[in-house]
């Protein structure tokens, strides 16, 4: 049985140097899954995760194991620049020269860059800012580290790299990397046979729990955090009425006094199928409208998510729950009045398509006036898939959390009042 995290970080500090450089060393007996090159036949191994899972020990050791199985192997290390080459790749703590045995005598010819194994094999380093350097140089294996933050010659720089991996029978790339949204990225990750190994700093077990417990208290839920730990690839949409970079402009820690609290509710159609959206929003004393809570459902029969509709409210003390009745009519009202019976609820009808109801809403974002009280994830992710002018290209068949929330917003800052006064049931 495994030790805690605390109890194994305390028996690795006891151990002498000997003992920690022979534990150093018997690396495939403490690596995690994610850091062993997958089975079979493959060309290209790309290993999408957040920082600290440890994709750099994972690319040294299989260099490594390369350089001794083909003693006459060429191997290019290509970086975003030369530097990061030489400063992570090879002399970073979990480098190459760091990751070699006692009895491997390494040459690093630091002036030349290139790194000569005790087999005979060799690796020199490329920079992605100079493709032209890649033009030209026959590779049999090669590590390519940070791909997403190559820059403008990336793709340039990947395209020479493939066209001179023809040494050997069965040329072999490997890319480590932090995922980022840029066409590089995609284009290696729609290619045909392409082995992916996706993970999240979390999944490190020999990370510090404080330093894991801390990052993801920091930023766990934000877009900087999903990509940089939880290994995400997150895309902006073409169009979209929301950015990753407006969501996270409005994303604060306390909430100000506030006065309306209103639930809005997305219903599905039927059973199994679609969310319900559920949201909670509020208007301050400021005049901001504050997102509290993402109570979404999925699956729930029509008294599973009215319960949940239900609890929404209690928690925040809501004042009123605006529901959509396109589906089921008074349906919807007489489910969430049996859910509560003393819960005010105002029934909206949808004349517009989600998009259409949601541009609106995104222009308070954009002047400032809307603020989010914490983090939501799938909530956020919506709203970034709904496109100007129509359609949506987020995730699932339907943005059911971000409408409620378009609903909600509507009712504390776009409607009318006056005579068309909220009907309280």
């Amino acid at each position: 049985m495994a030790c805690p995290p605390a109890e194994r970080a305390k028996a690795l500090r006891s151990l002498s140097e000997p003992q920690k450089r022979e534990f150093g060393e018997r690396w495939w007996q403490w690596a995690h899954a994610g850091q062993f090159e997958p089975e079979g036949d493959w060309q290209i191994w790309l290993i999408r995760a957040g920082r600290g899972f440890g994709k750099t020990r994972a690319g040294a050791e299989w260099v490594h194991a390369r350089a001794r199985a083909h003693p006459d192997a060429r191997i290019a290390l290509v970086g975003a620049t030369v530097d990061d080459v030489r400063r992570v790749m090879i002399e970073g703590t979990s480098g190459l020269l760091a990751a070699a045995r006692r009895d491997e005598a390494l040459t690093w010819l630091r002036s030349a860059g290139e790194l000569v194994f005790p087999s005979g094999a060799r690796a020199q380093i490329f920079s992605a800012a100079v493709p032209d350097g890649l033009r030209g140089p026959e590779h049999q294996f090669a590590w390519c580290d940070e791909l997403a933050k190559w820059g403008g010659g990336g793709e340039a720089a990947w395209d020479n790299l493939m066209l001179g991996m023809r040494l050997g029978d069965a040329p072999q790339i490997l890319v480590t990397t932090t995922p980022r949204p840029v066409k590089l990225m995609r284009k290696i990750m729609a290619l045909p046979g392409v082995r992916e190994t996706c993970g999240q700093t979390a999944g490190n077990p020999w990370l510090p729990a404080s330093f894991v417990e801390a990052m993801t208290a920091n930023y766990g839920g934000t877009r900087l955090g999903r990509q940089e730990l939880g290994g995400e690839m997150i895309d902006e949409v073409q169009g979209a009425l929301w950015t990753r970079a407006l969501i996270e402009a409005c994303r604060i820690g306390e909430v100000p006094e506030l006065g309306r609290i209103v639930i809005g509710v997305d219903p599905p159609a039927g059973v199994g199928g679609d969310a319900c959206g559920i949201v909670a929003a509020a208007l301050g004393r400021d005049g901001k409208g504050y997102v509290l809570e993402d109570a979404s459902v999925q699956g729930a029969t029509p008294e599973g998510w009215a319960r949940a509709v239900a609890a929404c409210a209690a928690r925040h003390g809501a004042d009123r729950v605006v529901a959509e009745k396109n589906q089921g009519g008074a349906m919807v009202k007489s489910v969430l009045l049996g859910a509560d019976t003393g819960l005010p609820v105002r029934l909206v009808h949808a004349s517009h398509g989600k998009a259409a109801r949601a541009e609106p809403v995104s222009l308070l974002y954009e002047a400032g006036k809307v603020r989010h009280a914490g983090t939501f994830p799938a909530l956020e992710d919506e709203l970034c898939g709904l496109v100007l002018g129509g359609g949506y290209e987020g995730p699932g068949r339907s943005p059911d959390r971000a409408d409620a929330l378009v609903w909600a917003l509507t009712e504390l800052m776009l409607r009318p009042r006056g005579k068309a006064a909220v009907r309280g049931l």
